[in-house]
């Protein structure tokens, strides 16, 4: 029986209806159990050689590691960038519950 890695992907998004088209599609695919939208992040980037500065909102997604390939691919469709972040980070404690709620949710 394979362990559950649960992870936290962020996303940043160029605007609030993005994160909700984004949030929308990997929560009816079942991809996450939930995501938080951060709706005003300001994030600054070096793009095209050229440094860039932009508001954004944040997707904080919470997952299982072996979802994130099939993350990637659901979220390009409606994902406007060129190169979207799609980054997650290993949850090196948290809750029992609420990780088991993440695991149930997903599998």
């Amino acid at each position: 029986m394979m362990t559950f890695e649960p992870v936290v992907v962020l996303m940043t998004t160029p605007d609030i209806v993005t994160a909700e088209a984004v949030a929308d599609r990997l929560l009816a695919l079942r991809l996450c159990a939930c995501v938080n939208i951060v709706p005003a992040v300001q994030s600054q980037f070096f793009w095209q050689g050229a440094f860039q500065s932009a508001a954004e909102c944040l997707c904080v997604i919470k997952t299982g590691r072996h979802l994130l390939p099939q993350i990637e691919q659901a979220v390009r469709p409606v994902h406007p960038y060129e190169v979207p972040e799609i980054i997650a980070l290993p949850v090196v404690w948290g809750n029992a519950d609420f990780l088991a709620w993440v695991e149930t949710t997903v599998s």
